[in-house]
């Protein structure tokens, strides 16, 4: 079916991933066995995607690297004790984290798997975690373990064990999960594309993310004392910080730089609720 859709064009990759059939390496067999006849019966040089098993063997683990584009181990939540009220069958320090950083390891700077792109997924909302905390996991991931991307996944109440925390836990509305995991995504891209450091994403006292504003406005409004930024001499770094400028917008205005000063918004395309907000912020010099 694969091979078929990708003749057809209407796939570049693959993600593989299985429920535990039997044990972790016996399922981990079965996956990588797939990725095998991929790459060498069919010749397949493309994309794909492992998922690796909870308590597989770093024989198993080392196999899915040699085979794979990318791989993900699940991380679920921020430590051990989080974990604990999900999974009475895995241990978070032998099944989640020793596979994690072996998987950082062989894929290292100067390593034979370095290609090897690793990620990792959170469920938020399942256990009783903080915001704080899965804050603090995601810069230890990306910092010591050097994964390359982490991913989040909102809890859906009905799905679960009646018993864990995302079960019990009332919700004054419905959907705060949903916008937990989009503020999270919001800080995780602030961390990977903005130069934001542990710092600078803020939280209330008890952990929490404000899900009524985003974490790049709360932090302008916080620090008034950075503004307004010079639009035609501020560096990069500094232009990020603008409520409104992303990456690209903030290439734009480099570029444009190098050859005219800018006068007006509307030169690098900014309008709308974009503009509104911008304009507090930036002076053109």
């Amino acid at each position: 079916m694969f091979l078929e859709s990708k003749r057809r064009g209407e796939v570049f990759g693959l993600f593989l991933s299985s429920a535990v059939i039997n044990n972790p390496d016996y399922t981990m067999d079965k996956i990588n066995t797939v990725a095998r006849l991929l790459r060498y019966k069919h010749d397949f040089r493309g994309y794909i995607h492992l998922k690796i098993i909870p308590g597989a063997s770093d024989a198993a683990i080392e196999d899915a690297l040699s085979l794979a584009s990318a791989v993900s181990l699940n991380i679920e939540t921020p430590g051990g004790k989080h974990f604990e009220m999900l999974s009475g069958k895995k241990d978070y320090e032998k099944d989640i984290v020793r596979p994690m950083k072996l998987m950082s390891r062989l894929t290292g700077k100067g390593m034979k798997l370095s290609r090897v792109k690793c990620t990792t997924q959170f469920i938020v909302g399942a256990s009783d975690e903080t915001d704080s905390e899965i804050i603090d996991s995601v810069f230890d991931l990306y910092e010591r373990l050097r994964f390359k991307r982490v991913y989040f996944s909102a809890y859906q109440k009905g799905l679960g064990d009646p018993n864990i925390p995302g079960e019990r836990h009332f919700l004054s509305n419905p959907g705060e999960h949903f916008m937990r995991e989009h503020r999270l995504y919001q800080v995780d891209f602030l961390v990977r594309k903005y130069g934001f450091s542990r710092k600078d994403i803020l939280v209330d006292g008890s952990g929490k993310l404000r899900l009524d504003k985003d974490p790049k406005q709360l932090w302008a409004e916080r620090h008034p004392d950075f503004y307004p930024v010079r639009i035609n001499s501020s560096d990069r770094a500094t232009l990020l910080r603008v409520p409104g400028f992303g990456p690209d917008t903030v290439k734009k205005i480099l570029a444009m730089r190098r050859e005219r000063n800018i006068s007006r918004f509307e030169e690098i395309g900014i309008k709308g609720k974009r503009l509104e907000n911008a304009l507090r912020y930036v002076i053109f010099e």
